[in-house]
């Protein structure tokens, strides 16, 4: 029974270790070495500095919305009083102390004297504040809106920064891969060789471009994952791979739908919408102050000098109408805010459609030159396995090398262009294709 007893303990303390380092071999950067585009994406936002502050911006604008909503319930307050006196002459407490009148000594008996207690309730509604507490309100809805918006702006730069970050380190991988590949092959090619003294030379220079070129596919790997780490906010001494897949994309679509879509998703023009919004309505908070208030008020306290014996109760209805100085100025002020959002808001649409079309016309582009090099590099990957069968390496087959690195770099990078202008267009219109 003891050797079973040990058994069940060593297993439940075993699972939940185990558990752990499944979690962290498919979660943790710093274990998993292969990131998929959809882990990098969420890593990166979860460590962003910008992205966080922005969620914490939804969640003060939310708090200010709540605040709005109060201004519509009645005001209570509670408050007790203790004071200690010695008066020649009547007095009315500060505003602290509830304003109360206390007479002076020689209207009291001599045990009144020098001690007033009190303690009451009071609420206070408006029944009419001219649209402040409504446009208030208004004002906090939409100002939460526009952070919203401007949450969903920080989002999508993220992103794209991660996905550019991801494309160029899966390109540097591969170009990588392809550089220790031609490298292998051109030490085979040089052991077969039988030229000259002087095709001697050549050769040699022809091997060590060969090297610089894995050299700097390496040197550019290394960079590209540095980006990698900084766009994921990761230790910069972390190793880091990614896993995809690194082939052409296709999207047909033409610009106008683009351009409603960018009109309709982008959340920098929302942003400016609500912005225009927000000056609408802080003209009609200026507005509002032209109008009377309308108060009602009551209370009810006990109070006395040496006991809470006596008993005050009241209910009032006060009208208030403010006469300010400044409500033409105010007015002024705030139509030119609202006519500076109107000119940001042309200017954001305007600067959209620019990106729309420049993105578009780089997807474009791309789209038809990774064809174009993915047919070359099919036809000399065939030339090479042909050439390898058909006759022993010579000189010319390390300067085939060559042209073969190039040709396959070449298409490398025209897939990474694809796909880095495949996600600039999506930044641009403000939703995936």
């Amino acid at each position: 029974m003891k050797k079973l007893f040990w058994l069940c303990l060593a297993l439940c303390l075993a699972l939940p270790a185990a558990a752990q380092r499944e979690y962290g071999l498919r979660f943790s950067s710093l274990i998993n070495d292969e990131l998929t585009l959809e882990n990098a994406i969420r890593l990166g936002l979860e460590n962003n500095s910008d992205f966080l502050a922005a969620q914490q911006e939804i969640i003060i604008a939310e708090q200010k919305v709540k605040e709005a909503k109060f201004l519509f319930l009645p005001q209570f307050s509670l408050q007790g009083t203790a004071t200690w006196y010695d008066l020649d002459y009547p007095m009315v407490l500060p505003d602290s102390v509830a304003n109360r009148f206390i007479p002076n000594n020689d209207l009291l008996s001599e045990d009144m004297k020098h001690q007033f207690f009190g303690a009451g309730i009071s609420a206070t509604q408006y029944l009419y504040a001219g649209g402040r507490f409504r446009n208030t309100l208004k004002m906090a809805e939409a100002n939460l809106k526009q952070v919203q918006s401007k949450y969903e702006a920080v989002k999508n730069a993220t992103v794209l920064n991660i996905k550019k970050s991801f494309f160029r380190l899966l390109y540097a991988q591969h170009n990588v891969e392809l550089a220790e590949k031609v490298q292998q092959k051109a030490g085979r090619y040089s052991r077969s060789l039988h030229t000259g003294a002087w095709n001697k030379i050549k050769a040699q220079y022809l091997l060590s471009r060969l090297n610089s070129l894995k050299s700097e596919a390496n040197n550019e790997l290394q960079k590209a994952q540095l980006a990698m780490l900084v766009s994921l906010n990761k230790e910069l001494n972390s190793q880091i791979k990614v896993r995809g897949d690194f082939k052409p994309v296709e999207v047909e679509l033409d610009l106008p739908r683009l351009n409603l879509w960018a009109m309709e998703f982008r959340p920098e023009l929302k942003a400016a919408i609500y912005a225009l919004e927000l000056d609408n309505l802080a003209i009609d908070l200026a507005l509002s102050r032209r109008y009377p208030d309308l108060i009602l008020t009551g209370s009810y306290e006990r109070l006395g000098f040496d006991n809470l014996d006596d008993e005050n109760k009241q209910i009032s209805l006060a009208v208030r109408l403010p006469l300010p100085y400044n409500l033409s100025t105010q007015n002024a002020q705030r139509k030119a805010e609202q006519k500076q959002s109107t000119l940001r808001r042309a200017a954001i649409e305007d600067s959209i459609r620019v990106q729309v079309a420049e993105n578009y016309a780089d997807l474009v582009f791309w789209q038809a030159e990774v064809i174009s090099r993915q047919q070359t590099w099919r036809d000399v990957q065939k030339l090479l396995s042909q050439a390898e069968r058909a006759a022993a390496p010579d000189l010319t087959a390390l300067e085939a090398l060559d042209a073969y690195y190039q040709t396959g770099r070449s298409y490398y990078e025209a897939i990474r262009q694809n796909l880095t202008a495949k996600a600039g267009l999506e930044w641009a219109i403000g939703q995936d294709l």
